[in-house]
C-alpha cells in the first residue's frame, strides 16, 4: 500500500511524461515553435538563432498553473459478509486532488556573432508542482479498510458480541492524506555555428537537478463502542516522509533549414538517466500498538536484513511495500529521449504558421518499479500554431496539441496517472519599442478520462471501476529584450 506514494507526478503543463516543453511564453500562445529563430529558439530550436538577432537577448517568463487530479471509485457489495447474511454495501467516492505551483519561472539568453552563436535556457524541465490527497487515496484506503474489518469480525465472532460482530467491525475511522512533490530543475547551453546560408547546426547540453518528496499517512481510528474492546490505540497506522534528490546529464543536437519563406528543424535530445538517492525522515509501519520503525531498522540492519525481519512479524505482509522508501534506496526518474520534427511557413511578412512533431522514447527511459514497461508505446504529440502581426505594435497567436501518451491499465495508479488530451493556446505580443517585447497567453488542457476495471481492488476480493480525471490551466506572462 505504501508503495503506492511512489511516481507522484505533479504538474504537466505540457510535453511529455516526464518532460515540460513550455517555458517561453510563445510556446504557450502558439504551441508549435519548434521552427523559430527568436529568443525562445534556445530551447525549441537552438540550430535556428543563427538566422536570430545580432548581438544579445534576454528573455524572463512567469507561468501558474492550476490543475485538478481526480480519481472515481465505484465498488460493488463492500464488506459483504455472507456469514451473517450482509450482502455489502455501494461504494462510491471521488477522491479530490489538487494540484498547483508558485509562479513558474524561465530564463533565456542569446548572443549571436556572424554565423555563430550561443545560447541557454534555465527552466523547471520536467514535472514541476505539488500534488495533495486531502483524504488520501483509494489504493491506501479500500485495502486497509477491508483489512481491518476482516481482522476485528474474525477477533469479535470469538467473544460473548458475536451477534455484533458485522456491526462492530465497522466501528471505526480512517484519517488518510496523501501529498508529493516533483520538480527537475534544469540549465542548458548551446552552441550554434551557420555552416552555409541555409543550414545551421547546434550542439549543447543540459544538467538536470531533481528534488522531490513524498509524505502521507493512513490512521485507523476504532469507534467508541469498539474502543472499550480493543482499547483506542490506532488499529493501523503507516507512516512516511521521504525526500528524493538526484542529478542527470543530457546532449543536445540540432538542425535548422532556412531559405526564403521556409524553416524545416530537427531536435534530438538524449535520454537523461536520473536516478534519485532516499533521504527518509519517516517510515513507520503499525498495528494495535504494534509500532515498528523501519527506518531505524534499515540504518541499523540494511534493506535486506530490514525485510527480512520485518517478514518474520505481524506486520510481515508490509515487508515488500516499504523496500522503496528505505534510507538510501534508488529510485529512477529518467527522462526519456525526445525528437522533435518542425516546419515553418511565412505566408506574408505578417502571417506565419508551424507544425511540429514529438516523440518521447518513454518506453527505454527507466521508471520506478519498471512502468515503462507497461507503456503500449512512446508519447506522440502534434502540434500546430498561426501568428499574426497586427501592426508593429501588436501580434496575436493560437494553437493546438494532441498528446497520446500509449497509456493502459497496468501503468494507471491513484497518485500517479495520465490522461491522453487536447491542448489549446492563444495569445498575443506587444512590441512595446524596439528592444522589448511583452508576452501574455492563456492554454488549457482537454483531458480525456481513463476508465480502469479492477476484478480484484487492491488485493479485496471486490471489483471496482475506477475514473481518472484531470483538468488544467495556464496563464502566463513573459518579457524580451534586445541590447
Amino acid at each position: 500500500m505504501i508503495v503506492a506514494l511512489l511516481g507522484f507526478t505533479s504538474i504537466a503543463s505540457a510535453g511529455g511524461l516526464m518532460t515540460n516543453t513550455n517555458y517561453h511564453i510563445a510556446f504557450d500562445r502558439m504551441f508549435a515553435r519548434g521552427a523559430t529563430t527568436e529568443i525562445d529558439a534556445a530551447y525549441s530550436n537552438p540550430a535556428g538563432l543563427a538566422w536570430g538577432h545580432e548581438g544579445w537577448q534576454l528573455s524572463i517568463n512567469f507561468q501558474k498553473p492550476w490543475q485538478n487530479r481526480d480519481v472515481e471509485i465505484n465498488i460493488d457489495n463492500f464488506l459483504a459478509n455472507p456469514l451473517v447474511g450482509n450482502p455489502g454495501e455501494t461504494f462510491h467516492k471521488k477522491y479530490n486532488g489538487k494540484a498547483s505551483a508558485p509562479i513558474v519561472p524561465a530564463l533565456f539568453a542569446s548572443y549571436k556573432k556572424d554565423r555563430w552563436a550561443i545560447s541557454t535556457m534555465i527552466g523547471i524541465v520536467g514535472s514541476g508542482g505539488f500534488v495533495e490527497y486531502d483524504e488520501g487515496v483509494p489504493m491506501f484506503n479500500v485495502p486497509v479498510t477491508a483489512k481491518i474489518y476482516s481482522t476485528l469480525f474474525q477477533k469479535i465472532a470469538a467473544t460473548p458480541y458475536a451477534a455484533q460482530a458485522d456491526a462492530l467491525a465497522r466501528d471505526f475511522t480512517l484519517d488518510s492524506s496523501m501529498k508529493g512533490k516533483q520538480y527537475i530543475y534544469g540549465g542548458q547551453v548551446n552552441f550554434t555555428y551557420k555552416f552555409f546560408d541555409f543550414l545551421s547546426a547546434a550542439v549543447g547540453f543540459r544538467a538536470n537537478y531533481y528534488d522531490g518528496y513524498y509524505r502521507g499517512h493512513v490512521t485507523a481510528i476504532p469507534g467508541q463502542k469498539i474502543a472499550t474492546m480493543v482499547g483506542t490505540t490506532p488499529l493501523m497506522d503507516l507512516q512516511l516522509d521521504c525526500l528524493q534528490r538526484g542529478w542527470g546529464f543530457a546532449p543536445l543536437i540540432s538542425l535548422d533549414f532556412h531559405k526564403n519563406k521556409w524553416t524545416v528543424a530537427l531536435r534530438y535530445e538524449f535520454r537523461t538517466k536520473i536516478n534519485p538517492k532516499n533521504d527518509t525522515r519517516t517510515l513507520l509501519i503499525g498495528a494495535s500498538g504494534n509500532v515498528v520503525d523501519v527506518k531505524a531498522m534499515a540504518e541499523k540492519m540494511g534493506t535486506e536484513q530490514t525485510i527480512a525481519a520485518l517478514s518474520q512479524t505481524a506486520l510481515g505482509d508490509m515487508a515488500g511495500k516499504v523496500a522503496a522508501y528505505l534510507p538510501d534506496e534508488e529510485t529512477r526518474y529518467d527522462m526519456p529521449a525526445l525528437f522533435v520534427a518542425a516546419v515553418g511557413y511565412d505566408f506574408t511578412p505578417r502571417l506565419r504558421a508551424a507544425a511540429e512533431f514529438h516523440f518521447f522514447d518513454d518506453k527505454n527511459a527507466k521508471m520506478g518499479g519498471k512502468r515503462q514497461e507497461t507503456l503500449s508505446h512512446g508519447t506522440y504529440e502534434v502540434l500546430a500554431g498561426v501568428e499574426y502581426d497586427i501592426n508593429k505594435k501588436f501580434t496575436i497567436s493560437c494553437g493546438g496539441q494532441r498528446t497520446d501518451y500509449g497509456l493502459t491499465d497496468d501503468y494507471q495508479q491513484n497518485t500517479s496517472f495520465a490522461c491522453d488530451s487536447w491542448s489549446l493556446g492563444l495569445g498575443g505580443a506587444w512590441n512595446i519599442n524596439e528592444k522589448m517585447r511583452l508576452n501574455a497567453s492563456y492554454f488549457c488542457s482537454l483531458y480525456s478520462d481513463y476508465k480502469k476495471h479492477l476484478e480484484k481492488a487492491y488485493g479485496t476480493p471486490y471489483t471496482a471501476d475506477k475514473i481518472y480525471s484531470r483538468t488544467n490551466h495556464v496563464i502566463g506572462v513573459g518579457l524580451d529584450y534586445k541590447f
